[in-house]
């Protein structure tokens, strides 16, 4: 679609209020459990009153303002004030420990936290003495500016693309997080990139529970609204993910691979039928979008036989978010679609993947002119990307022998059964596997019976694998990981190094039999 965009995320909300007026914008759940929506008209009077609040506590432009809040309505409103307000986005995820949550704050400078509650507010008065620069935390419901709202929009004008948006912090799977400097620029870019392969519009409907201190969410959640469409936002509790879908009805849907490979095995197990996973899913989803890990290609073509597209793209915080994406029109199982415009991809002589272009922060680009992504990965005839692994995960062997374990634990969790697969091997004389399995996928069944469909995965994996990357030995963990354990990303990628240290125990276990 052609769309004019507004030069920058300042104004936005006053061009959307003029463009799209009355329909409505977001969508939440009261408390009562009722659906409440709101215009695009009331989304610029609340983000006006709000930032009007921001300029009476006397943040300035340029000033970082964090936020510590689950993905709420609140979020979007205090996300877009900020930004009208001139200053500068840090987006903090709700389940930060103690040590992130100081260090975020610190790196970034933060001079004002606007937390969901008093429990998060408490958190932050936990680690103040470490944070020089904070000068207010505010309960996201507590920004209520008065008066007229001139010096507000005056300040958005003034905003130009190539000032600052937001400080990202990544994930940190092997250290602590990075922020990454993103302008409006880079996040307009990136809407010019993405918008036309999104097939969105007044009437359509996302539901996002994904965080929205994840750059995704973000970026969703500005297309979502550059097009007229609804945002729908979770009603807080992850396990009601499903249960809502089928409640909202959206068209549009992003996710993690988990939640589309825990809908393929519960419709596998319970037998569903094409038509009846479709309504599960509100009976109205066409588009949904996927990334942060791989997903194996078989949940892909089931979900398409519902009438659910799942494309999968790739991106990380350094790019603005996105760097390819697969697409109506431009589809490709197992890989993760062609660069989008503006983004070029090469592949460097070790086989990591090089990207450049005006969503790449520019912070991020090394001196020959690319950012290196650190991953591997290859370009087909087509122009389609592939990932293959990351540099830093590579595994030498005692032997010599160079394994990238991405491909065999994918096709490890290929298997209903398993949810997660970490190979190790380091210096070791050859790979093994630390898997965990599905609790509803194994519900029932006794020890040796999950034993045995998990070596029937690993199998099965090992067949398609060269000799040397075959898993010789595994061990099925008691636990599944989890965000709290801090194996996983709130994103949920596990955490590589956290979870070879957290089971060094299990994995000498299984060089010793």
């Amino acid at each position: 679609m052609t769309l004019k965009r507004p030069d920058t995320l300042a104004v936005f909300t006053e061009w959307a209020g003029e463009r799209y007026g009355d329909l409505p914008a977001l969508r939440h759940k009261r408390d009562d459990g009722a659906w409440t929506p709101v215009s695009y008209e009331r989304l610029r009077a609340t983000v006006r009153e709000t930032g009007q609040g921001l300029i009476a506590l006397g943040v300035a432009p340029g000033d970082r303002v964090a936020i510590l809040s689950e993905t709420r309505v609140e979020w979007t409103y205090a996300h877009f004030a900020v930004l009208a307000a001139g200053a500068v986005v840090v987006p903090v995820y709700p389940t930060a420990g103690e040590e992130e949550l100081a260090w975020v704050l610190g790196d970034s400078g933060a001079s004002v936290v606007l937390v969901e509650d008093a429990a998060q507010g408490a958190r932050v008065a936990g680690v103040r003495g470490r944070l020089p620069a904070l000068r207010h935390v505010v309960e996201l419901t507590g920004l209520h500016g008065t008066g007229s709202p001139d010096a507000l929009l005056a300040r958005a004008a003034a905003v130009r693309p190539a000032d600052g948006a937001a400080i990202v912090y990544t994930s940190g799977t092997t250290g602590p997080p990075k922020g990454v400097r993103l302008t409006h620029g880079n996040l307009g870019a990136v809407q010019d990139a993405t918008l036309p392969l999104i097939e969105g519009g007044p009437g359509d409907r996302t539901y996002l529970y994904l965080p929205l201190a994840h750059l995704l969410a973000q970026l969703i959640q500005f297309s979502t609204l550059l097009y007229g469409g609804e945002l729908c936002y979770f009603g807080g509790r992850i396990e009601n993910v499903v249960t809502e879908l089928a409640e909202a009805q959206p068209t549009h849907l992003p996710s993690v691979p988990r939640l589309f490979e825990k809908v393929h095995s519960m419709a596998q197990a319970f037998g569903a039928t094409p038509e009846q996973v479709r309504e599960a899913l509100g009976g109205r989803l066409r588009w949904a979008l996927t990334g942060a890990a791989p997903i194996a290609p078989e949940t892909l073509e089931f979900l398409a036989e519902c009438g659910v597209q799942v494309f999968e793209g790739y991106g990380m915080t350094e790019s603005g978010g996105v760097i390819s994406l697969n697409h109506p029109g431009a589809v490709r199982y197992g890989t993760v679609g062609r660069p989008v415009a503006g983004c070029e991809v090469r592949i460097a002589g070790d086989g990591e993947v090089l990207a450049r272009g005006p969503m790449v922060a520019a912070g991020e680009v090394a001196d020959d002119g690319w950012l290196h992504t650190g991953d591997l990965g290859a370009l087909d005839e087509d122009g389609f990307l592939t990932i293959t692994g990351r540099k830093k995960d590579l595994i030498i062997t005692s032997s010599g022998k160079n394994l990238s374990p991405a491909e065999v634990e994918l096709l490890i969790e290929r298997a209903p059964v398993v949810s997660h697969a970490v190979m190790a091997g380091d210096r070791r004389p050859y790979p093994v596997a630390l898997i965990t399995v599905d609790a509803d996928a194994v519900r029932g069944l006794d020890a040796d019976a999950v034993r045995a469909l998990v070596q029937d995965a690993v199998d099965a994996a090992n067949a398609r694998v060269s000799r040397p990357a075959r898993i010789r030995a595994f061990t099925v963990l008691e636990e599944d990981f989890s965000v709290a354990d801090g194996v996983l990303t709130p994103t949920l990628k596990v955490r590589r190094k956290a979870v070879l240290e957290r089971y060094a125990a299990e994995i000498d276990k299984l060089y010793a039999r």
